[in-house]
């Protein structure tokens, strides 16, 4: 059972899916206290190279954008979605209401583009050319997703949980690996819109591995941001089966966590 970034992971072409995109927002305060951050060695490995003004494509409630403005950085975010941007700003993070590619740059040239759990409902190639458009030379594009695994033994407790409660998931449908294989092809296609442009150096990959501690109620809550429509019945299957699982072995457990990363730097 992977985490709620990779239960959201859409058939066909996300980016033509804009009512999905969309359906996040429906609980912003949720959202931003139950996913996760992403890792420092990240943040970190992106503000070396890319120290001042950052883009941050899908800003939702400003969880990347805070990490990046407490490494130092100014943060601009783009979201089509005005309830997350709303947060977002309250956050203290300045935001334009917006799909990013119809999204009106006015001039201004940024050190790094990034794009936490985001990228895949952008349009991959147009998305990558309107980046390298605000990007300076040698400024950075970085698309990154999270997914993760419990430990041996719950994992298998929640996948049964799934194909019991919700057959016809795509959780159900693929399980753990082939989700994680459904993130490197989507960092696959990124590193393909960007290759298209022309604009960028060859893309690079980088994995992060990392681990992230949740009680009962935690996951309970995490569970809830994965905007997927789930009927009430079914959600309730669902979450009742996957605190048993979780009560069934001392009520909390570890995630763990790996962070694909697509990136490229714009060429001079």
């Amino acid at each position: 059972m992977p985490s709620p970034e990779a239960a959201s992971i859409p058939d066909g072409e996300p980016h033509h899916q804009r009512q999905a995109a969309e359906s996040f927002g429906s609980d912003p305060e949720r959202y931003d206290r139950a996913r996760p951050r992403y890792p420092d060695v990240l943040i970190e490995r992106i503000v070396a190279g890319a120290p001042g003004l950052i883009l941050d494509v899908g800003v939702g409630t400003g969880i990347v954008a805070r990490q990046f403005q407490a490494a130092g950085c100014t943060v601009l975010g783009v979201d089509p979605d005005a309830r997350m941007a709303e947060f977002a700003q309250r956050s203290g993070v300045d935001v334009a209401v917006s799909t990013f590619e119809a999204w009106e740059a006015a001039g201004r040239k940024f050190d790094a583009v990034v794009s936490g759990e985001s990228w895949h409902w952008v349009d991959p190639v147009a998305g990558a050319a309107k980046a390298a458009e605000v990007l300076r030379p040698g400024g950075r594009l970085a698309a990154f997703w999270i997914t993760g695994r419990p430990p041996e033994g719950l994992d298998e407790a929640f996948a049964e949980v799934y194909r019991r409660a919700l057959p016809e998931s795509l959780v159900s449908r693929l399980g753990a690996r082939s989700l994680e294989e459904a993130h490197s092809a989507m960092c696959t296609k990124a590193a393909d819109g960007m290759r298209a442009t022309g604009a960028f150096d060859e893309p690079e990959q980088w994995r992060f591995h990392w681990t992230k501690s949740y009680t009962r109620d935690e996951w309970l809550d995490a569970l809830l941001t994965s905007g997927a429509a789930i009927p009430h019945s079914k959600l309730t299957d669902l979450l009742a089966g996957i605190g048993d699982a979780i009560d069934a072995v001392g009520g909390s457990f570890t995630m763990n966590y790996v962070t694909f990363v697509v990136t490229a730097v714009r060429r001079s």
